[in-house]
């Protein structure tokens, strides 16, 4: 039997933090007096007057941590609302774990309006002891004009101080985002509600309301929308909840764009209508022969039979059935969080349904355009916050450029690469040719490297690029993946260069202008010599100093300098293991996915290169207008620094500035407020996170430079 919950530290309550992310998908961490709720996660939906599956059994059997119930619906029965008030609602619905309620809004909107004011059903939501409750806000329909969109954007901010107040520091509340389907009134709505009242009170949590007509129409474009819309102005530490929804398809991409929490009595409602959920739809079970999809709830049983059983059990088996498959693809949606793949996971999902295909390819579009503003200002941070490399393969799709992963390794090399300052045989000058090697599969170092040192002893002031799926790539790159880790049939490695029009492929390189050599022939390395060797250490040499440049935002002028001594250890697969400067070890070149670890020495030398502290967290860095403002830095408080200094994680909590390039999974440095350095480390949060996030951890610490 489950175990009950233990409730958090006074100091933890109602702080939401970030466990593991990918992007703007997160596992958190939300914290309530009946244990930490991990997300994203589904609330099920619980009727008190109707319980087809006991929360009790939710609990232990389903692993549900927390539920959500109507108080509207206990406040308006006498017998549930007497007992909710002297028992409390955990004793009511028999449930340990943490209870959310609703407030009467969706039944204003169904039956035209209710019978409490919004002081009293907050009110009634501390008497009953419910770990979140949500204020009476005014439904915004889709179908509203603009005025009356924006009358309910405004009603529900007049109400925010006094269910605040009422609240007290009893109960978290919900703060719902309103504004119907315009896009300006969500974000206005997500504004106002997200600001810190007059009290020092805030909400806990954003739920985006008035949604359920959108889903029940399949209007996923516009549903998303919102999502962005609203995400674009909600704190980062708070999390983001969709009111009503709870279909599998959906969560895939709607985790992949910051949604934590789900609600929905789905599983039930479709069981009485005898249909189960499926992550790719709904399925009805009359007609059926074999059942689409297993589970424990189903195994054993024909369609048949599970028809012929009566009426209400016939429902609870779906239900169970409905509400294993819905924690199971939220279980999915996790573990793709882990593993760096939930932006894939939402492709997959997005063809189940041509609406959400749609949808889907609108999301794409917007990636694309990136506008600074509402939609694409979200879209932006969620590209911003997404570490560019990620080891394991990269499976090719017609998708597969638009992985915010992907557009952001494009965008970080289009912005800070840049051509060699001189060239292996000493000269400089501009170059006079771009060599695309085409028709070759990775590893490149094995199958290219002659006809590149062939090439560059021939013609030493050549750019050399490697034509991938993702198009060509400086070869300084050869090793990153996704680069060299697309997983498809070898046909893919063919005929990548659009021959015709070479200089299109390299526009995004700013090199359209030079003579473009295409070069299918995989020619061996000839024996050592002296000049091999030189081409062989000029390439190494501009791959540190490109991956540096690109990763760690640092002048390649400057790295040009600090690289003259550069030599380096090779493994056994012919890949640099060990890079010192001067003697000294300064990095490793991961052999996973190709990036670059740092020692203590290596970020010792990065951050004199730009050395200082960071503005604090509200002032303007004018560094933020360079294209390399140097290996970014995070600043902590002096408390924080025998600790850190040592090697602990910097925590969120402790950081007083951060620079706005910090990128999480990429190298940074830790220093005070005075700016002596204090450690080097991996960010996890961007600077953004670190100005809200009170909790967890802000920086995975590599090394203190504080002495023992």
């Amino acid at each position: 039997m489950r175990s009950e919950p233990d409730p958090c530290r006074p100091q933890d309550w109602g702080k939401f933090e970030l466990i593991t992310r990918d992007g703007a998908a997160r596992i958190g961490k939300f914290h309530t007096f009946h244990g930490a709720i991990t997300t994203p996660m589904l609330l099920p939906v619980i009727n008190p007057n109707l319980r087809t599956i006991e929360p009790r059994e939710m609990w232990e059997n389903y692993g549900v941590e927390a539920l959500i119930t109507n108080s509207y619906v206990i406040w308006k029965n006498e017998k549930l609302s007497v007992s909710a008030k002297q028992d409390g609602i955990h004793k009511l619905l028999d449930f340990p774990g943490a209870i959310v309620t609703d407030s009467g809004t969706f039944q204003s909107y169904v039956y035209g309006d209710v019978e409490v004011s919004p002081k009293e059903i907050v009110e009634f939501q501390r008497e009953i002891g419910v770990d979140v409750g949500t204020m009476l806000d005014v439904f915004g329909r889709p179908d509203m004009s603009r005025e009356e969109a924006e009358n309910s954007v405004n009603e529900t901010h007049r109400r925010v101080s006094q269910s605040l107040s009422e609240a007290g520091d009893s109960i978290l509340l919900n703060g719902p985002i309103q504004g119907g389907v315009y896009e300006d009134l969500r974000a206005k709505s997500a504004e106002l509600m997200s600001r810190v009242d007059e009290s020092g009170a805030t909400f806990a949590i954003h739920p985006i309301g008035g949604i359920v007509p959108l889903m029940e129409n399949q209007r996923y474009q516009e549903l998303f929308s919102i999502i962005l819309a609203a995400k674009s102005q909600i704190p980062p530490n708070k999390p983001i909840h969709m009111f009503g929804c709870g279909h599998p398809m959906l969560f895939p991409l709607s985790v992949a764009l910051g949604v934590d929490f789900f609600d929905s009595a789905a599983y039930a409602l479709f069981a009485r209508d005898d249909r189960i959920l499926t992550p790719e739809g709904t399925v009805k079970v009359q007609g059926l022969k074999e059942w689409p999809i297993s589970s424990k709830a189903l195994f054993g049983r024909t369609p048949s039979e599970v028809l012929s059983l009566p009426k209400d059990e016939r429902s609870k088996v779906l239900a169970r059935h409905n509400l294993e498959v819905t924690q199971s693809e939220l279980s999915k949606c996790r573990e793709a969080i882990r593993n760096g793949s939930i932006w894939r996971l939402a492709e997959v999902r997005s063809h189940a349904s041509p609406r959400l295909r749609e949808a889907f390819e609108w999301v794409i579009d917007q990636l694309e355009q990136l506008e600074e503003t509402g939609v694409g200002s979200s879209l932006l941070d969620i590209m911003a916050s997404t570490n560019p490399i990620r080891k394991g393969g990269e499976p090719l799709s017609d998708d597969i450029e638009f992985r915010p992963h992907i557009l952001h390794l494009m965008a970080l090399i289009s912005l800070r690469w840049r051509l060699p300052g001189s060239w292996w045989d000493g000269s400089s000058g501009p170059a006079e040719q771009v060599l695309i090697l085409d028709n070759s599969p990775p590893p490149w170092r094995e199958v290219s490297l002659g006809t590149i040192v062939n090439h560059l002893l021939e013609c030493p002031r050549t750019v050399v690029l490697i034509s991938t799926p993702l198009g060509p790539v400086p070869y300084s790159f050869e090793d990153v993946s996704p680069f060299c880790h697309v997983d498809g049939s070898d046909n893919i490695w063919n005929d990548n260069t659009d021959l015709n029009n070479p200089s299109e492929d390299i526009l995004y390189l700013g090199l359209e202008n030079l003579d473009v050599v295409i070069s299918k022939s995989s020619e061996p390395l000839q024996s050592s010599s002296s000049e091999i060797d030189k081409v062989r250490a000029w390439l190494d040499r501009c791959s540190v100093v490109d991956k540096l440049s690109v990763f760690c935002a640092t002048h390649p002028f400057k790295l040009c300098e600090i690289t003259k001594s550069m030599n380096s250890r090779r493994s056994n697969t012919d890949r640099m293991v060990n890079v010192s400067f001067g003697g000294v070890h300064a990095l490793s070149p991961r052999l996973n996915d190709g990036g670059i670890s740092l020692t203590a020495e290596g970020a010792r030398m990065l951050y004199s290169l730009n050395d200082g502290p960071p503005e604090i967290f509200g002032e303007k860095n004018p560094d933020e207008e360079r294209d390399f403002p140097g290996i970014p830095r995070v600043m902590i408080r002096d408390d924080a620094i025998p600790f850190v200094g040592k090697g602990r994680n910097v925590m969120h909590g402790y950081v007083t500035g951060a620079d706005s390039h910090v990128t999480p999974g990429q190298p940074c440095v830790v220093v005070s407020e005075k700016g002596e350095l204090v450690a080097h480390g991996a960010s996890t949060s961007t600077s953004s996170e670190m100005a809200f996030f009170t909790k967890g951890i802000a920086v995975k610490v590599r090394q203190g430079f504080l002495k023992e």
